[in-house]
């Protein structure tokens, strides 16, 4: 449900219009530094204000309220809350009569008989993201304290690598001020690599660790699909394209079509892999689509602050679920 995790347990609450949303994490070890200072990296690679991002501004200022002593994990349950303080709830009341082609409204209204908190899209809303990044660098810090591979160091970053279908990074301003003007918005693309992990994480079948990133990954709202390694292109090459052949006696591979990962289970090459970002679904131009009071279909804008882009802000949240999935693994 709002729970992930065996070891390094995280439940995330609250609503995107509500007092405040946050993060419990379970299983965080003793004895490691954690201030607020750590989190102001993080949490500003996903903070809005860039252009194509959402106007609505929010200070982001995370507050521990368990689980910490004099800057020091103490093995308790770790609390994370922030509040919501730049909200304007007027703009969501007629979505209960027409919901937003795209989100999660009609769904949400009927599966909880509409005392659904429908106010920026409630538990529904990308600010849900916040604590999966305040959570994501509580893991980061346990996997520098639990060392992954005695090899080489370990790193974990995602990029964005394609917005609107283009690949070209001088292109995304044009794009992205065209579809500004036009009231619409756009998708896009983020590969996240993981290097520095050591041979045998994951399972096969169900505990796979593509099953565990793919799990966390479509928790992000506006994922549409996750690829590793070579992905759909594998579909479209021959087998000796495809396979990664070995070159030295610690499995080092010529080639990384799988990903980082065989049966399953950590290979000890880089993890590799990409999420696809849908286009925001909240968007100006005026849709055609029903009025489920008037039962008929009317002209539809969506009023209020989105983003144009809002994969713009996502890199950091592909990397926060990585680590999240890779501390609860290590531990």
């Amino acid at each position: 449900m709002n729970s992930f995790g065996r070891n390094f347990r995280i439940s995330v609450f609250g609503e995107s219009h509500g007092e405040m949303i946050g993060v419990v994490i379970d299983g965080v070890p003793a004895g490691i530094s954690l201030d607020i200072e750590d989190f102001t990296e993080d949490l500003l690679r996903r903070k809005a204000g860039a252009r194509g991002t959402t106007p609505r501004i929010e200070g982001d200022i995370p507050r521990i309220v368990s689980g910490v002593h004099d800057d020091i994990t103490t093995g308790a349950p770790l609390t994370i809350v922030f509040a919501n303080e730049n909200t304007r709830s007027d703009d969501y009341s007629l979505f209960r009569n027409t919901p937003r082609p795209g989100h999660a409204d009609f769904v949400a209204q009927a599966k909880h008989n509409f005392y659904n908190d429908i106010r920026g899209g409630g538990h529904f809303s990308g600010r849900m993201t916040l604590p999966l990044v305040a959570a994501g660098v509580v893991a980061k810090k346990v996997l520098e304290d639990n060392f992954i591979s005695e090899e080489e160091g370990f790193s974990l970053s995602a990029r964005l690598v394609e917005v609107g279908g283009s690949a070209d990074s001088e292109a995304w301003p044009a794009l992205i001020e065209g579809a500004m003007a036009e009231g619409d918005s756009l998708g896009g693309i983020i590969e996240c690599v993981c290097k520095g992990v050591d041979v045998g994480y994951g399972e096969p079948m169900f505990d796979s660790m593509e099953s565990q990133i793919s799990h966390l990954a479509f928790s992000v709202p506006g994922v549409r699909g996750v690829e590793f390694g070579d992905g759909f292109r594998a579909a479209r090459m021959k087998g000796s394209e495809h396979n990664d052949c070995y070159i030295d006696s610690e499995g080092h591979t010529a080639t990384n079509g799988a990903g980082g990962i065989n049966g399953g289970i950590t290979n000890g090459n880089p993890i590799v892999f990409r999420v696809a970002i849908k286009p925001t679904s909240s968007i100006s131009k005026v849709q055609r689509t029903y009025d489920f009071i008037k039962e008929e279909m009317v002209d539809f804008s969506v009023p209020g602050r989105h983003d144009t882009c809002i994969a713009l802000r996502c890199p950091v949240i592909i990397e926060a679920i990585t680590a999240i999935v890779l501390a609860d693994n290590v531990l």
